[in-house]
């Protein structure tokens, strides 16, 4: 697809590691100009990976759980990227930790729910204001949300279970706008934070061998996903959920 996004703009949260730094790149071979936000990890390696290809790229350290601070954010963004955003890419979030629900507080719950959620609105709702007609919006949930999720999940798979419910409202809402609204699903990705943080060992080595395939993801394999839904050759393609779990859960 080189070359297939040439003249878009794209926003990319969470950009600078993991599926999302995979992603930015993926998008900026394809030709198009990529920001991204970053909170904790070190964004300006990205960054230079982008101007390298002939792009435009930025980063924005944002928490994406505090709306104003999103809302700038896409601001500076938009007016970098020339005045607007093609595509974004709500790629924010994490379990934080597994926590049973017996020992889950409110402030667990909610940051949870924050970080995976709000994120995804905060960042849609301001990207909106700055959208043509014809644009994209590609959010990356999670095979937890059809499968449960592990133990100690229960408020992450709730939280992707409902960026789905929220993708499937949102492509209907902008559908006279012809803006596609899409989930790419991911299931086991090495190579990724939270796996290196949250899942451990064995559980990894369970996770390969349920596929088909017997392989891990990479995040490659997820970004090459949401190349095609940012695509012209997606254009009809919305409100739908994408599998990309090497068939290690069918939906």
């Amino acid at each position: 697809m080189e070359d297939a996004l040439t003249g878009r703009r794209a926003l990319v949260t969470g950009g600078a590691s993991g599926i999302g730094r995979a992603t930015a790149l993926a998008l900026a071979r394809a030709g198009a100009d990529v920001a991204i936000t970053h909170l904790s990890h070190d964004a300006a390696a990205v960054v230079a990976e982008i101007k390298d290809l002939g792009r435009t790229g930025a980063s924005f350290q944002v928490d994406m759980r505090r709306s104003w601070d999103v809302d700038k954010a896409v601001s500076d963004a938009a007016s970098l990227l020339g005045g607007g955003i093609d595509i974004l890419v709500n790629n924010v979030g994490g379990p934080v930790e597994r926590r049973a629900v017996p020992a889950m507080d409110d402030a667990h719950w909610h940051g949870v729910l924050d970080l995976n959620l709000s994120s995804a609105f905060y960042a849609s709702r301001a990207a909106l204001a700055v959208m043509p007609d014809g644009g994209r919006i590609i959010t990356i949930g999670a095979q937890a949300a059809s499968s449960g999720g592990g133990t100690g999940m229960v408020a992450y798979t709730t939280a992707k279970a409902a960026l789905e419910g929220f993708t499937r409202a949102l492509a209907r809402e902008l559908g006279p706008r012809r803006i596609t609204v899409n989930v790419v699903a991911p299931g086991f990705v090495a190579g990724t934070p939270l796996h290196a943080t949250h899942t451990p060992e064995p559980a990894q080595r369970a996770a390969v061998s349920a596929s088909p395939l017997s392989r891990a993801g990479a995040p490659d394999d997820i970004a090459e996903a949401v190349l095609y839904l940012a695509s012209d050759g997606a254009a009809f393609v919305t409100g739908t959920v994408l599998d990309v779990n090497g068939g290690a859960y069918f939906t």
